[in-house]
């Protein structure tokens, strides 16, 4: 596949987390633009609170995730890529950065059958 332009999504909302602290390398390296949600102000970050509910499907809080293997980690991230989303017209996240970036119509990347997904 070749990836012809990028076109990145500007802004991006961060949680308060230290794993951010390199937010200035994506205004550097890429131009996007960054912000952290306010302290105790969960609907700032809708999409974060909406992914971790996701991710707890697969990675209960009980979980340590430092002694997941990179392979279980790597099986939950396509499990989530994979699965389609009605806030995307029931595409995948994965179908819809493939047709972004490569510019693509979206009903290219739409799913046939999704009978087994409802």
């Amino acid at each position: 596949m070749q990836i012809s332009h990028f076109r990145a999504v500007t802004p991006i909302t961060f949680d308060r987390g230290t794993e951010f602290a390199s937010y200035p390398r994506l205004k550097d390296k890429l131009g996007v633009q960054s912000y952290f949600c306010n302290a105790h102000a969960p609907w700032q970050k809708g999409t974060v609170e909406n992914t971790n509910g996701r991710l707890r499907r697969f990675l209960p809080r009980e979980i340590d995730v430092s002694q997941l293997s990179t392979r279980e980690i790597e099986a939950v991230a396509h499990r989530l890529n994979h699965t389609p989303r009605k806030c995307l017209g029931y595409r995948t996240p994965h179908q819809v950065l493939t047709s972004e970036l490569l510019d693509e119509d979206p009903a290219a990347t739409s799913n046939a059958d999704l009978s087994h997904f409802r």
